[in-house]
């Protein structure tokens, strides 16, 4: 069931998104080689401690850190280790954050130091499939709508849409309906409508779609080792168009 949200509650979401935000620009200087992805486990949660905010993912069914660090071939999940960030890693730090009770999702990804042509392209076009995804967040509108923009552009670039994992509702809980997914048909799904709040959170590879589940048990990998690029906002849906609650003003 789809838990239409009033602007009271969302604005309260804003204020989670607001965080989140502030966490993602923090860590553009903050990630660079030499940096261990434990390091930025650390990083965050401090300083959502220092905000009054928690991050909702540790503890999250047995999930034991406050961010997912997913490095290259990691689709997502990649849990923070000793691990060294070498210069031209591509990562995707991913967080959930907990503000008095209202959550705010967004993941992004950073190039570490210099970065290949290759890896900058896959990067651009992935952070280009999540803004086609959310222009067509459109009252009246269906989530195939959503699914078929992005799949279509990424595929006209050569890469491919990872299907296992899908964006979601969110409100007090992570996952709510209803799921969104990457790829689809345009006018199939749910009719969008006011009040509805989701996450847009295209995992696209720059090789085959297909991944495997590391032997942790949570880390989603490329089949065939390809790089992975995921970009993720949380967004609002009102009469006005889409409000992208986790929206980092000049991203």
């Amino acid at each position: 069931m789809v838990i239409i949200k009033t602007k009271e509650e969302i604005e309260k979401m804003v204020l989670a998104g607001k965080i989140l935000a502030d966490v993602h620009h923090k860590l553009r200087d903050f990630i660079k080689p030499g940096v261990k992805t434990i390091e930025i486990d650390k990083f965050v949660d401090d300083y959502l401690i220092s905000r009054g905010a928690t991050a909702e993912e540790k503890g999250y069914e047995g999930y034991p850190y406050s961010v997912c660090t997913s490095v290259n071939d990691e689709v997502c999940h990649g849990f923070p280790s000793e691990r060294v960030l070498k210069e031209g890693d591509i990562l995707n730090v991913d967080l959930v954050v907990n503000y008095k009770g209202w959550l705010a999702d967004s993941g992004w990804s950073y190039e570490v130091g210099e970065v290949s042509d290759e890896a900058k392209r896959l990067l651009q076009v992935t952070k280009e499939c999540m803004y086609k995804g959310i222009e067509l967040a459109q009252i009246g509108n269906r989530l195939g709508d959503i699914g078929y923009a992005i799949q279509e552009h990424a595929e006209k670039n050569g890469y491919s849409v990872v299907r296992e994992f899908v964006g979601h509702g969110i409100g007090r809980e992570m996952h709510e309906d209803p799921q969104v997914l990457h790829y689809g048909k345009p006018g199939h799904g749910l009719r969008i409508r006011e009040g509805m709040v989701f996450t847009i959170e295209p995992m696209i590879n720059q090789g085959k779609k297909e991944i495997y589940i590391d032997k942790n048990g949570w880390t989603a990998k490329t089949k065939d080792g390809s790089l992975s690029a995921q970009y993720e906002h949380q967004l609002a849906i009102t009469k006005d168009g889409p409000i992208i609650i986790t929206d980092q003003g000049d991203c």
